[in-house]
């Protein structure tokens, strides 16, 4: 781990100094920090390679306990004014504190909580395992110390490096004391280095504040010094640590070994490097073009992209214009309509208009010429009258035929980007995609090639309420991504789309996943607690159990005579319940001929494996007198345990009284992955098809001591625990 690729950068540095081909400013990007950003101070070596202070890993470690403490409050975020954790590096520290283990309520047989030592390298942006021993496993970069101290010096120049022994005002130190760690003025030095003394013999060097051991401690026995070096893990070790610690299987060889061998490859590759001084600079000539020529291009670019959404502006106002003026003519239109009604009834109004006219002609006399005048008023008249009865409107108010939808052409312009170029748009596969504990999430080209570099994935949770949903989006370099923090008992609708470089691929089709109805309860078959090794075998991870119909349940079928029931095989989980409300799910084997699920408390485990019936048991005769509904409702009573039935590809809803009474209704098919949710502080318990997260039955149940999920198999059967989705389904890369 210290010598590596480390090695050979500083060495390089180093041999550069003393061939004097490169200024001690010119390296000043190699001696920053990648955390706070300024120059190392006691730097020390991760299992990456990369180098970090000593005091900025031990702010990071803080800020994680603190995020892990608080849930990933933003307070925890300010935990130093010293370290600068980007955005990023804090996202990964969230998600470490979320890859804890959960602790649940009840109690769990023989189990231990590991303890994570995951450390969010800033350098990379990889999670680091730092090991049992954490930041006291690491070693501190003293080559590095030394080329910063150099670097310090000669930015600095003419600041001196005073004694720490003078009194007020101290004066200039001439040398320091590499075994006392101090500088000292020459008075000083006499003063505590007397001759005829030890401290007379020890080492001393020109004025510096790098001060290193002479002898390199192991970190893992610190009263050892390294004299090996391993091969596999690429870092110094002590004799310790190759008798009987962790490298104790592993190569290794002689420091002065490992010295001379990795010294002589660097020298080859330095004097490599150094002979291409030329071809280097060529190549930076090269870069230099290239950065005016991007630098043209892209005004270009922005120049052309200006013009386009121009020409789309310029269209949308020729759009807006011509739509305001058909507005406007209808209106004008539809007012001088009104206007006109307005008038004819202000007509029918005593002394106006028309009534005001039709009275004048009532003043008539002469019978001759009322009637030739009368006649036309009349109809006038009978028109007003059939108007006043049947009032409508000459015109609407409303411009609901004017609304403007621009749903398709929002979608569109949404969608616009620069021209994809045969890129592909990807495909979420959903027989891959699911969502447990978390969401995987995974998609694929339709074809052989994969163009796109990069990937957007985009999500939402479905909500009626909202009319305009916010995508969360998530950059992905591979074709799978693990998402965490869903709300339980939601849906979300998922969509993708691929990058090269600027260019996009439109959206993929959306899909739509949901979540369990609660949070997802962890558990592993008890090989312990009435575990029968005879007739079911567990898996070695105890998360799949199997039914064995073998030779005893032969040797038994040959007492049957007319009617028998043969023993259910129970397994239990080894975590209990005692409140809340959690959900699990499992698969059962498509040729699995009876299999019951549910659960059981822990007052009854005892009566579940002690109420078992051994196969040569008669049951009811055939004249015994009970019927087959009877025996049923007799049967269903004594179960100890909450369980509905399974087998040959179907899902048996038990018999209640609200159930149907014909019994072809009370069948369903068998989902792929079967689920069951406990809600201990209502006391329900519900049977979910996982795939759907629908709900196929619910009953009640008693919920009154610790409940353990319970399963029984007869027959050959299978059941398999579904596999909690964790990080390694979604590659996790840093490039972004």
């Amino acid at each position: 781990m210290a010598v590596g690729a480390e090695s050979s950068r500083f060495g390089y540095i180093l041999d550069l100094l003393k061939r004097d081909k490169v200024t001690i400013k010119g390296i000043e990007r190699e001696l920053i920090c990648p955390a706070c950003k300024e120059l190392f101070t006691h730097p020390l070596i991760l299992p990456c390679q990369h180098n970090v202070c000593h005091k900025c890993v031990k702010e990071i470690l803080f800020a994680f306990e603190d995020t892990f403490a608080d849930g990933g409050s933003e307070s925890s975020n300010q935990s130093s004014p010293r370290i600068k954790i980007s955005s990023s590096s804090m996202d990964r520290i969230d998600r470490i504190s979320r890859s804890g283990f959960g602790v649940y309520t009840g109690r769990k047989r023989n189990s231990l909580t590991p303890r994570s030592s995951l450390f969010p390298c800033p350098g990379c942006q990889r999670d680091i395992d730092l090991g049992e021993r954490g930041i006291n496993g690491l070693f501190r970069n003293f080559t590095l110390e030394t080329i910063v101290e150099r670097y310090r010096q000669a930015a600095r120049a003419a600041i001196a490096i005073m004694c720490d022994f003078c009194k007020p005002p101290p004066q200039e130190s001439t040398k320091s004391c590499m075994d006392c760690s101090a500088s000292y003025c020459n008075e000083c030095f006499k003063i505590h280095h007397p001759w005829g003394t030890v401290k007379a013999q020890h080492e001393y060097v020109g004025p510096t504040t790098n001060f290193r051991p002479k002898i390199l401690m192991c970190p893992e026995h610190e009263m050892e010094r390294v004299n090996m070096y391993c091969e596999l893990c690429r870092r110094p070790v002590c004799h310790l640590c190759k008798l009987g610690g962790c490298h104790a299987n592993h190569r290794v060889t002689t420091m002065s070994t490992a010295y001379k061998t990795l010294k002589e490859k660097l020298s080859k590759d330095i004097e490599y490097l150094i002979s291409k001084e030329s071809q280097v600079k060529a190549h930076i000539t090269q870069l230099d073009l290239l950065l005016k020529e991007t630098e043209c291009n892209s005004e270009r670019a922005k120049e052309e992209a200006s013009q386009s959404f121009e020409k789309l502006s310029h269209v949308l106002e020729e759009k807006k214009s011509a739509a305001l003026k058909a507005i406007e003519a209808s209106k004008n239109l539809r007012l001088e309509k009104l206007q006109m009604q307005a008038e004819e009834y202000q007509g029918l109004l005593e002394n106006n208009g028309l009534v005001g006219y039709a009275q004048e002609v009532l003043k008539e006399t002469d019978p001759s010429f009322f009637v030739q005048t009368a006649k036309q008023l009349h109809v006038r008249i009978q028109k007003a009258t059939e108007s006043l009865k049947n009032f409508r409107p000459a015109a609407e108010t409303t411009f609901e035929d004017f609304v403007v939808d621009i749903a398709k052409q929002e979608d569109i312009l949404g969608d616009l980007a620069f021209h994809s170029n045969g890129l592909e748009t990807p495909e979420i596969n959903e027989e891959q995609s699911r969502v447990y504990n978390k969401a995987l999430i995974s998609w694929e080209c339709p074809g052989k090639t994969d163009s796109a570099d990069t990937y957007v994935l985009e999500y939402h949770k479905l909500n009626r309420e909202e009319e305009s949903a916010t995508w969360q989006e998530i950059k992905v370099c591979s074709k799978s991504k693990v998402i965490s923090d869903l709300d339980d008992n939601s849906s979300y609708a998922f969509r993708v789309r691929g990058y090269k470089g600027s260019i996009c691929s439109p959206w993929s089709q959306e899909v739509i996943l949901h979540t369990p109805p609660a949070p997802v309860f962890s558990f592993l078959f008890d090989d312990k607690c009435g575990y029968n090794s005879e007739h079911l075998l567990l898996n070695p991870g105890r998360t799949s159990v199997e039914s064995r119909a073998g030779f005893p349940l032969l040797l038994g079928s040959e007492r049957m005579q007319v009617g028998c029931y043969t023993t259910l095989d129970y397994i239990i989980g080894d975590t209990g319940i005692a409140k809340g409300k959690h959900f699990w799910a499992f698969h059962v084997e498509a040729y699995s001929y009876l299999v019951k699920v549910g659960v059981v408390s822990s007052s009854k485990i005892q009566k579940l494996f002690h109420n078992t019936h051994d196969v040569t048991s008669p049951r009811y005769e055939q004249d015994s007198g009970h019927d087959s509904g009877s025996e049923d409702a007799f049967f269903d009573s004594s179960q100890p345990v909450t369980l509905v039935t399974l087998g040959m590809k179907k899902f048996f809803i038990p018999m209640t009284p609200a159930s149907p009474k014909d019994p072809a209704s009370r069948i369903l098919p068998l989902p792929s992955c079967l689920g069951i949710c406990l809600d201990c502080d209502k006391g329900k318990l519900g049977f979910y098809d996982a795939g759907r997260m629908k709900c196929l039955y619910e009953s009640k149940v008693d919920c009154s001591g610790m409940m353990y999920p319970a399963f029984a198999l007869m027959g050959g059967a299978a059941v398999h625990l579904e596999e909690a989705v964790t990080a390694k389904y979604g590659e996790y890369h840093d490039d972004i």
